[in-house]
């Protein structure tokens, strides 16, 4: 399990773009499991949409490849620094299945499917309870910019 303090040491992210708020478990170099509570007091609510407010659909991919971060510094026992950078490299097969509304919790499910040479390949998929909000297969490199 990882709370917020965590992840704050773990991802370069801040307000309003940290999109994971705890880390449920995670079994190294194969899963992570984390949350993302769905408020009212998201800044992109107040024009996504005033009349029926929905989380967009990149923000949804964007905290999946958040916790796939954590996933993939675990398993290399690395944390981020001034020297590297995460970046997606692909996003396959997504797929939006559900809405995501204020007051939803997103459970973020993330399998590593293969790392090699700072080139890492993830299962994601999103729900909320039990429902399937989005699933995607990402890919993510880490490369240094010193």
């Amino acid at each position: 399990m990882m709370d917020i303090h965590k992840i704050l040491k773990q991802l370069p992210h801040r307000y309003p773009f940290l999109l994971v708020d705890r880390v449920i478990s995670i079994d190294k170099g194969r899963h992570i499991q984390a949350l993302k509570n769905v408020t009212m007091n998201e800044p992109f609510f107040q024009g996504h949409f005033p009349h029926r407010p929905v989380m967009p659909g990149v923000l949804m991919l964007e905290a999946l490849a958040q916790a796939a971060a954590l996933l993939a510094f675990d398993a290399l026992d690395t944390s981020p620094n001034e020297n590297s950078v995460y970046y997606f490299a692909g996003i396959d097969g997504a797929r939006f299945k559900r809405p995501v509304e204020p007051g939803d919790q997103l459970i973020l499910d993330v399998e590593l499917l293969r790392m090699k040479a700072g080139i890492f390949k993830f299962k994601a998929r999103a729900l909320v309870g039990e429902e399937l909000a989005v699933e995607a297969e990402l890919t993510c490199a880490m490369r240094s910019v010193a």
